[in-house]
């Protein structure tokens, strides 16, 4: 059957971008995952304890959400290509720098400007697509370009496991340069330097304050349980993200080039899937991180097999997708969103059953579920927050919508990394397990709240 003019077949002289645009997705996947299974090794060879070093994934995701503002305007003022190489040249020298790491500071560091590369990759690549490739073709072009946002996920945990335990922790990072050289290579040869003719002023007051509220939030979160902080700067920072958030609130209200303006929130589906989707990350988000943490450090698995472990929970968002669209079809989002809501609470707090004697196979069916649960829920919330935007808005709504996905996961592996040292310190060293089944299960009832938002949905929401 021939294509149809409305979808067709991606030609060959748009593959190589799609190729290049696929290296970017597929390193930032990897990097977001590979991370969780070696934190324990990484904490040994640092001589740190593995249960306050959350903040390797912390510092990371939260310099992403902090510039994704940014990376839009930057295309559109200095090039798709020109931002796109630099992005892969940041991403590609900060993960040398995290692999030649000798001290947890040196490798927060690196981290953080990991995270600025990694903020650029995605965003500015599904913008060169967007503006280089025919609409036809799109649809192919992004299928195709999906596919490495799948695999990074896939083989990252596993392939952590394995590089900690054959050779060494370095190596989840250094494994990233020959895919950015190959990255930079491409760039010139595919990726044409497409800008705009004018570009408005960037809201440099708005972004220091989003940036300000973000870090506040997360790092103040994150060292409530440091014995090396006092409990006074935690509240501080907490404090201080609180009032700069407020602050950006006012500015987006009275600032005609704010980043995200406060209409956006004028509608009122929108609202709704956004404050549902903070919440409801805090937990899911968290879950990569805290379960290979507790199968090492708790359970005593070796790295490779919690990897391999992990992989079932991928496999189940993968199975997913054929379902959702017609769940929602059938159910309505409202339903579909209230209910997934709560399985997902039920899911989270249900590893707390989990210990070392739970046979392997019922831990594979449990890692299954909750992957099919959790894709089910993102993908839902995601469509539904999107769904009613005005085309003059779309751009900015998805880029506030993937600010807060990133901020919410930063947010919630700080949380759970803070409540298991919290319960750590009072069960003991000897009861760690005990420690992270009480977290799991404060993460489970965190989706208490998100039900009750989502409750909000109005019956007759349009699917």
């Amino acid at each position: 059957m021939n294509a149809t003019p409305s979808h067709q077949a991606l030609q060959p002289e748009f593959r190589l971008l799609v190729l290049l645009v696929s290296i970017g997705f597929f390193m930032q996947g990897l990097d977001t995952t590979i991370v969780n299974t070696a934190i324990p090794a990484m904490a040994r060879n640092l001589q740190e304890d593995p249960l306050q070093l959350h903040s390797v994934v912390v510092a990371y995701v939260l310099s992403v959400a902090a510039c994704i503002p940014l990376s839009g305007w930057l295309a559109d003022r200095f090039g798709v290509r020109n931002t796109y190489f630099s992005a892969i040249i940041i991403f590609t020298l900060a993960s040398l720098g995290c692999g030649l790491a000798s001290s947890l500071n040196e490798l927060l560091f690196y981290r953080v400007i990991q995270g600025i590369g990694g903020a650029l990759l995605l965003p500015v690549g599904r913008l060169a697509m967007l503006k280089v490739i025919p609409r036809t073709q799109f649809l192919s072009a992004m299928s195709l370009m999906s596919l490495a946002g799948l695999i990074g996920p896939l083989i990252g945990p596993t392939l952590g496991g394995w590089l900690v335990e054959h050779v060494s922790w370095h190596w989840i990072f250094l494994i990233n340069i020959p895919m950015g050289i190959l990255g930079c290579i491409i760039t010139f040869k595919a990726m044409p330097n497409v800008t705009e003719p004018s570009v408005p002023k960037f809201d440099l007051w708005g972004f220091i304050l989003l940036v300000i509220a973000m870090a506040g939030l997360s790092l103040g979160i994150e060292q409530f349980a440091s014995p090396h902080n006092r409990l006074s700067l935690s509240i501080g920072l907490i404090f201080l993200g609180i009032l700069a958030a407020l602050i950006y609130a006012y500015h987006a209200h009275t600032h005609q080039n704010a980043l995200f303006r406060s209409t956006l929130f004028q509608n009122r589906i929108y609202a709704i899937g956004i404050i549902g989707n903070f919440f409801a990350r805090l937990g899911g988000n968290a879950m990569p991180f805290l379960l290979p943490l507790m199968l090492q450090v708790a359970f005593n698995l070796e790295p490779f097999a919690t990897g391999l472990l992990m992989i079932p929970a991928v496999l189940g968002s993968l199975a997913s997708k054929p379902i959702i669209r017609q769940l929602i079809q059938h159910f309505g989002y409202r339903n579909v969103l209230l209910v997934n809501t709560l399985l997902v609470g039920a899911c989270i707090a249900s590893f707390s059953l989990s210990s070392p004697l739970t046979p392997t196979w019922l831990l594979t069916v449990h890692f299954f579920i909750f992957g099919i649960l959790n894709s089910l829920q993102f993908v839902s919330m995601n469509t539904l927050t999107l769904k009613d935007l005005p085309q003059q808005d779309a751009s900015s709504g998805n880029s506030f919508l993937s600010m807060i996905m990133m901020v919410s996961m930063s947010i919630g592996v700080a949380l759970a990394g803070t409540l298991v040292n919290i319960f750590g310190a009072y069960f003991g060293n000897a009861n760690i397990l005990s420690a992270f089944h009480i977290t799991l299960i404060c993460l489970g009832c965190i989706n208490l709240v998100t039900a009750v938002i989502f409750w909000q949905i109005p019956k007759n929401a349009a699917v």
